[in-house]
């Protein structure tokens, strides 16, 4: 540098005086406070620095560190925001569904929850119900399988099978189905031929698992006994109340019958539910063809009843109350209807009409009828007749309601037949019993009536 300015920069000589000292302190304050102003920058420029080499630190440890939390934690992690969006959508479907309909939210749950209750239901029970085909075919097809019978079947197939024979077979193991699907029942009984008055004693014994025709979950059973083709008497047992396997113990002779004629007659049992107020059903039947069975011995044996197609009820049904006033010697009698009648016109159809009369000792005391019914099978009539029949008498007569069909030209035949009074049995015979211990009171019942031949031997017995 030149000299001259290095004069100009060197500060001039102050003058000595009284005021130098304190100029002095003052530029050394100033000096110390400009030192500890940089030394505070300076502090402060190296705890920033500081802060960032840390900051820098930790993200180079969080990059480089390994990961700490295991697969768990982040799938704990990641479903609760999915469990809380699934919530939440469920609320606003159910609030939408409450708007719309009316219904409470707690409502409108309990039918979502119900619905899928139902659903799952459907589908266990469809996928419970395909398993279980599953497993019967399985069955089928896994059963043990033997090799000597496998030779035998194969050398005996090694000839044509007859096809008659496999068809036969066939039908018959079909009518074997079909038999044990209509379980029916039971019946036991006992036969004792007699050849010396050549009677035939047949005792009904007791019957089992009869099924239940009524409502209450039981029958009111009872059973005819007759012999075929002729049907000329008919026997029957008494009424047992509510049950499925009644214990009857009762015999009946057929009397006057050759041991000749015998084998060409068939025996038949004969069960019907009772019913006071509409026909009675038949349960089932057992027929025995007495050629079948040796006479000489007594012979006691079961037998499953089997269906019928409606034997008993093949002329028809009547039904008619009875009403019998001892002070006034009155026997009131009210026919109300018949159904199911025999056809006996050419057109399929019948003018039936029905006739009641009194008798005693075979003869005829008083008779009455009703109107006549055109076309029809099943008339209705609710009909009164009174008659004077004194209590003296009561027990001594016999009333016959007979249903004839009306021709105009020729003769009027009859269709069917009942009897009461002194002579009857069955149920006609409990129709007159309920009467007699009920006075004042009329008792309705449907009866099946009957051939009228075979009513005609028993009127004549009467004389």
């Amino acid at each position: 540098m030149p000299p001259n300015a290095k004069s100009e920069t060197e500060p001039e000589p102050a003058p000595v005086s009284g005021a130098e000292p304190a100029a002095e302190l003052e530029t050394a304050n100033q000096k110390l406070e400009e030192t500890t102003h940089h030394s505070k920058f300076r502090e402060l420029d190296q705890q920033e620095q500081q802060a960032a080499e840390s900051q820098r630190i930790a993200q180079v440890e969080t990059t480089i560190a390994p990961k700490t939390t295991t697969e768990a934690e982040e799938a704990a992690t990641t479903s609760v925001p999915v469990i809380k969006k699934i919530e939440h959508a469920g609320e606003v479907v159910t609030e939408a569904i409450a708007e719309r309909t009316g219904l409470p939210t707690w409502g409108v749950v309990a039918i979502i929850i119900l619905v899928f209750l139902v659903v799952f239901g459907i589908i266990f029970f469809c996928v419970r119900r395909f398993l279980k085909k599953r497993r019967t075919k399985d069955g089928k097809g896994k059963k043990g399988v033997d090799m000597k019978s496998v030779q035998l079947l194969g050398s005996a197939y090694k000839e044509k099978p007859d096809m008659e024979e496999l068809t036969e077979n066939a039908e018959e193991g079909d009518e074997e189905d079909k038999q044990s699907e209509q379980k029916l029942g039971r019946l036991n009984f006992k036969l004792e031929y007699d050849f010396n008055s050549n009677s035939l004693a047949v005792t009904v014994i007791q019957a089992e698992e009869l099924p239940a025709l009524d409502m209450g979950g039981t029958s009111d059973p009872y059973v005819k006994v007759y012999l075929l083709p002729d049907k000329k008497k008919k026997f029957e047992t008494k009424v047992h109340r509510k049950t499925l396997s009644p214990v009857f113990n009762e015999t009946f002779t057929f009397k006057s019958l050759p041991y000749a004629d015998a084998m060409n007659k068939t025996l038949v049992f004969a069960i019907f539910d009772f019913d006071r107020f509409s026909k009675h059903d038949q349960i089932g039947e057992v027929k025995v063809p007495l050629c079948t069975i040796d006479l000489a011995q007594t012979i006691e044996e079961w037998r499953d009843l089997i269906s019928v197609e409606g034997e008993g009820g093949q002329l028809g049904d009547i039904c008619f109350s009875l009403r019998y006033v001892p002070t006034a010697g009155k026997l009131t009698v009210v026919i109300l209807e018949a159904k199911n009648l025999k056809k006996m016109d050419v057109g399929g159809l019948s003018d039936p009409y029905v006739k009641i009369a009194i008798m005693q000792n075979g003869k005829r005391l008083k008779k009455k009828k009703t109107s006549i019914k055109k076309c029809t099978l099943n008339p209705y009539y609710n009909e009164s007749f009174s008659f004077e029949v004194p209590f003296e008498q009561i027990q001594k007569i016999c009333l016959v309601v007979t249903v004839v069909d009306y021709d105009r030209i020729g003769t009027s035949e009859p269709i069917g037949r009942c009897i009461l009074g002194c002579m009857a049995t069955g149920t006609e015979l409990r129709h007159w019993s309920d009467m007699l211990a009920s006075p004042r009171r009329p008792i309705a019942q449907w009866h099946t009536l009957k051939d009228p031949e075979e009513t005609d031997e028993i009127l004549k017995n009467m004389k």
